[in-house]
């Protein structure tokens, strides 16, 4: 055959599979899929993809995983159900062809340990110190002279920045800044700012207020906080525990927290007020440090927070089980843990209406809808409090609960747990973070 009739066919077939490729809902179905899995050793996994087409695929490893009993180089009728079986440890690429030929799909395979945890669901106080002091809002000072000053300005300081040091002293009390002022009697202040992760230094000349004869700079600033969320999971294997599945951020603000040192308590639910459209519930409990204190807070992220827990914790509704994939997780029937009131640890059914595909991670990993009758009779779906209570399905802890859909209570966000595992374990491997407190 001539070289220009050969050129002319291949040019031909490559652009019949590309408009084949681009309009054939099968091959844009495949296209769809995930580029990466997660899978326990030794779990096997069904699939239905339910599509009208044969592929052939090829695994760059042997001995690592088996689809319908059978490796290395073989066709798939996807019209049929599929079994992934993780046979070893490792991580295996997945080469799907159209006719043999036709690449159409690499899928990359993580074959991991099962990592396992005790589900939480139990209410916790939560008191946090931060590290320095959150400006949360500005206040113009009348000085001796009768005229109004606000030496803020001076400095170009910003809502949310986090005064750290005064003339190379550390901030930890909001009174330590007047202290501070007075004591140097109107003398400019040298302050270390942390603005988003951003370190800078600024100066400021206190004014004496004609009220109450005090040095002040005229701002509104905050040190600690304090509230109710839900216990996610503890680790047994490091006493390592999750709760929150979302950062602990300033009311005034939103900004994130950053901690100096903090407490988790077991707190006592004395009332619940009910979330309805427009309107977020609560949870309201009461908490006493000196009895109830039952870990520390080493970390305030944006996956929730993170500490020691001082001894084990147990679950009377589950002992030990292995987190979730966001691959391992579908869409459908699912079970939340809460406490909503003086029984304890309560198991309450959900649904995951949808999950939505994530190669980084993200807080909205799934969209949640309350359907347990009882929950929404107390509480009137997600509520204040609720955060961090775990998502159960099929054994697996597959995630958190972390917001309420303002519009309609009875549905939320949730993360996925393999991402508060990843933060966990980012954590561990950080030594400084076990050293700050």
């Amino acid at each position: 055959m001539p070289k220009n009739t050969a050129k002319l066919l291949l040019f031909i077939s490559l652009s019949f599979f590309l408009v084949f490729a681009n309009y054939f809902t099968p091959i844009q179905d495949i296209a769809k899929t995930p580029s990466s899995f997660k899978f326990f050793q030794g779990e096997k996994v069904n699939y239905n993809f339910d599509i009208p087409i044969k592929v052939s695929f090829q695994a760059d490893k042997k001995g690592f995983l088996k689809i319908n009993d059978i490796e290395g180089k073989n066709v798939l009728d996807l019209k049929k159900p599929i079994t992934i079986e993780a046979v070893n440890t490792g991580t295996v690429n997945l080469d799907f062809k159209l006719f043999g030929i036709f690449p159409i799909k690499h899928i990359s395979v993580d074959i991991v340990p099962p990592t396992k945890v005790v589900p939480g669901g139990q209410a916790i106080g939560v008191k946090l110190n931060t590290r320095g002091v959150l400006v949360v809002g500005y206040s113009d000072i009348m000085g001796e002279d009768s005229k109004i000053y606000s030496p803020y300005k001076q400095g170009k300081i910003q809502i949310g920045d986090i005064i750290l040091e005064v003339n190379g002293k550390e901030i930890k009390r909001a009174e330590d800044i007047t202290n501070i002022a007075n004591k140097l009697n109107g003398k400019a202040l040298k302050l270390k700012i942390n603005r988003k992760n951003h370190i800078f230094y600024t100066s400021i000349y206190p004014v004496k207020s004609k009220e109450d004869k005090q040095y002040r700079i005229g701002l509104w600033v905050r040190d600690h906080t304090a509230g109710i969320g839900t216990l996610t999971f503890y680790y047994p294997a490091t006493k390592i525990y999750g709760a929150l599945g979302h950062a602990i951020t300033d009311v005034d603000t939103g900004h994130m927290l950053s901690v100096e040192n903090g407490e988790i308590m077991n707190s006592r639910i004395t009332s619940i007020d009910q979330g309805r459209r427009s309107r977020p519930g609560e949870l309201k409990g009461i908490f006493l440090e000196e009895v109830d204190t039952i870990g520390n807070i080493l970390k305030n992220t944006e996956f929730g927070i993170y500490g020691n827990m001082y001894k084990d914790f147990n679950n009377d509704l589950y002992g030990e089980i292995p987190i979730a994939y966001q691959s391992q997780i579908k869409e459908g029937p699912a079970k939340i843990l809460a406490t909503i009131d003086g029984t304890g640890i309560q198991e309450f059914d959900i649904e995951i209406i949808k999950k939505v595909y994530q190669e980084t991670p993200s807080s909205k990993s799934m969209i949640i809808k309350i359907v347990d009758k009882n929950l929404l009779k107390k509480t009137g779906g997600i509520i204040q409090g609720m955060s961090g209570s775990p998502i159960i399905q099929n054994g697996k802890l597959v995630g958190a609960v972390t917001h309420v859909f303002v519009n309609d209570p009875t549905k939320g966000y949730a993360v996925y747990a393999e991402w508060m595992m990843r933060e966990m374990n980012n954590l561990l491997n950080n030594k400084q973070v076990f050293t700050n407190n």
